[in-house]
């Protein structure tokens, strides 16, 4: 393997669990940005969300892609935060620090996923359901103009997705 693999999409679509099986395929280094921008900063995402603000919590992703670019390592498969690809900043340095899979799934499939998670700031609202939609929607673009190779989750186990991606990457290489 020589770039990175990038995963995106909306929370809940299987970033993570995807990312590990990922790696361990491909005996590579898994990193999360919400996990390292977390022990960063020494507190979590809705932590960061009510104190600070969704804007600093971006700025702060911008900044990690950044000192990821810096860092010039290759061989990692990195699960980013759903949001990542909203600005077109970010867009542009992920495309950069390698291969980029959009991990495409339906917003029932996410709900279902994550509706007892209670550390999701965005999803606590009245309807979680309709704010998964909404936001899928708005952030389609983003995430579909970022993926090198686009996949839909919803009908896999995450093995065989991690299986299919890889299978795809090398493909591409």
């Amino acid at each position: 393997m020589k770039k990175n693999i990038i995963l995106i999409g909306y929370m809940g679509c299987g970033k993570t669990t995807v990312g590990k099986s990922l790696a361990r395929l491909e005996s590579a280094i898994f990193l999360d940005t919400d996990e390292r921008i977390e022990e960063k900063q020494g507190r979590t995402i809705s932590e960061i969300f009510a104190q600070d603000s969704e804007k600093a919590f971006r700025d702060m992703e911008t900044a990690y892609l950044k000192e990821l670019l810096r860092l010039k390592r290759e061989g990692m498969i990195v699960s980013t935060g759903g949001g990542m690809p909203v600005r077109e900043e970010n867009r542009q340095l992920l495309r950069e620090l390698g291969y980029v899979v959009y991990l495409k799934a339906s917003a029932e499939t996410i709900y279902e996923r994550v509706k007892e998670d209670t550390k999701r700031p965005l999803l606590q609202c009245e309807d979680p359901l309709s704010r998964i939609r909404n936001m899928l929607e708005q952030r389609r673009e983003a995430y579909e103009s970022t993926a090198h190779y686009i996949v839909r989750v919803d009908t896999y186990k995450q093995q065989e997705l991690a299986e299919i991606i890889q299978e795809r990457y090398r493909k591409m290489l």
